[in-house]
């Protein structure tokens, strides 16, 4: 397959297009800018375009040579939100689908994978929520839902879409585990809040083996929670971390502190989603790390 990946430069994607690649697939980037292409040089085989995808312009032009379409491309959450971070957080998530989308020729039978979060569901509390779950309505919930919305308008032109709801990503060089074990390995670890909020995860070798699933599986359309069946509440998962490290996680980050320092942010740390991935087991896809000890255990080495 011919295959582009937007936000292909990052920390999912850069390990995703070595996997593609390895498997004999056709990889173009989308990366920010010319610094973040040049880091995937070493892959080879790999065409890289700097773009700002939230604009129109030349790089749309690729995506009707393409067979499948792979959006990863967002604003890091990890931020005080301003009213300008939140700004861009929505920008480069909406705007780059939308160019997307309205770059794929009418009547194309390409596919289009769109990156979407857990957090659609916003403050799940207690209840087991699969893909027909509704969604919630704070800040983060309505980015997904417009994020989806403009992902979906490719079905409108003959493409399948699916929609990839991902949880917390652990992966070794990067990402959330890459930040969260810093404090853990200095001791100053421990659960946020309350620890009582459910904490959706997927290990990243787990994630990219879905997102080549849901390549190959013709069938396989409409939303998908990539989020590991063995979903733990918070204090559990500052417990499996620290007790693989060898820390303790003794010291709770109280939530009046999280929301005093980060705000709105601070506040949605504090809520959960008992996200479970009813949608790819049910079309046969199994995961390699299905509970967190193992899961841990591999990226801690």
């Amino acid at each position: 397959m011919n295959i582009l990946i937007t936000g292909g430069t990052g920390f999912v994607g850069s390990s995703l297009s070595k996997a593609l690649l390895a498997t004999g697939h056709e990889v173009t980037l989308i990366g920010r800018s010319e610094k973040s292409c040049a880091r995937m040089a070493s892959l080879g085989g790999v065409t890289c375009i700097a773009a700002d995808t939230t604009q129109p312009g030349e790089w749309q032009k690729t995506v009707a040579n393409q067979d499948a379409l792979i959006n990863l491309a967002g604003r890091s959450v990890f931020a005080l939100w301003t009213r300008s971070a939140k700004e861009a957080i929505l920008n480069s998530r909406i705007k780059t689908t939308r160019n997307l989308v309205d770059a794929i020729p009418d009547g194309s039978n390409m596919i289009l994978l769109s990156t979407s979060a857990a957090g659609f569901y916003g403050d799940g509390g207690e209840k087991e929520l699969s893909e027909e779950s509704p969604s919630g309505q704070d800040f983060l919930a309505g980015v997904c839902r417009e994020w989806e919305t403009e992902a979906k308008r490719a079905n409108e032109k003959g493409a399948r879409v699916a929609i990839m709801r991902f949880g917390v990503v652990l992966g070794k060089k990067g990402g959330a585990l890459a930040t969260m074990k810093t404090p853990f390995q200095l001791g100053l670890g421990g659960p946020i809040g309350s620890g009582r909020q459910w904490f959706p995860w997927i290990h990243l070798d787990d994630l990219i083996s879905a997102i080549q699933f849901l390549l190959a599986c013709k069938e396989c359309q409409g939303p998908f929670n990539f989020t590991s069946p063995g979903v733990v509440r918070q204090k559990e998962f500052a417990r499996a971390l620290a007790k693989e490290l060898g820390r303790p996680a003794i010291l709770p980050a109280p939530a009046s502190m999280m929301k005093l320092f980060l705000g709105e942010f601070g506040q949605s740390l504090l809520k959960g989603q008992k996200a479970l991935p009813q949608a790819l087991e049910k079309r046969g896809f199994v995961f390699a790390y299905p509970t967190l000890e193992k899961a841990l255990h591999e990226l801690c080495q």
